[in-house]
């Protein structure tokens, strides 16, 4: 059974590792599309501690059984952006899942525990970014409701 609650500062470290893990898988996806950061673990302990401040953010972590944190996600409201013709909504910006920790429900109860928290703060909508090639994602993000509305594309100059 996993248990899904709010990140504490004791979780950092753990978050922190497995936000690593999932910059370094889009790295491997795409090197020329994505941040080639050298220390992510660093940067988003301290991203995350000022994150863990704010209302607007949503920051969860998953348990299993023994404690260990197996998962995480992160989202925020974001305002009105004219750029993207995007009212404001909710902005799912990482979930990251262990791999022995996947086909297991722990992504979606961390989805679904993201729509309830962002519902409560009266967000229309949840809104994100996939990598293309990450298909498992794809499935589990359309399993909760998510629909394809916008591609992007990158060409090198």
């Amino acid at each position: 059974m996993t248990r899904v609650r709010p990140i504490t500062r004791d979780d950092l470290e753990a978050v922190s590792a497995l936000a690593g893990k999932l910059v370094r898988q889009h790295m491997a996806f795409d090197a020329e599309r994505f941040l080639q950061l050298p220390n992510p673990e660093a940067g988003y302990a301290r991203y995350f501690a000022g994150e863990m401040k704010s209302d607007d953010v949503v920051l969860l972590v998953a348990e299993s059984e023994d404690a260990a944190i197996v998962g995480y996600a992160y989202a925020r409201m974001e305002p009105r952006s004219y750029n993207e013709l995007l009212d404001a909504c909710g902005k799912l910006h990482d979930i990251w899942v262990e791999p022995a920790a996947r086909g297991k429900g722990v992504g979606e109860a961390l989805l679904r525990e993201v729509f309830a928290r962002l519902r409560a703060k009266r967000a229309p909508r949840v809104v994100l970014l996939t990598a293309v090639q990450n298909e498992s994602a794809h499935r589990l993000f359309q399993r909760v409701g998510f629909r394809t509305t916008m591609l992007e594309m990158t060409s090198e100059l």
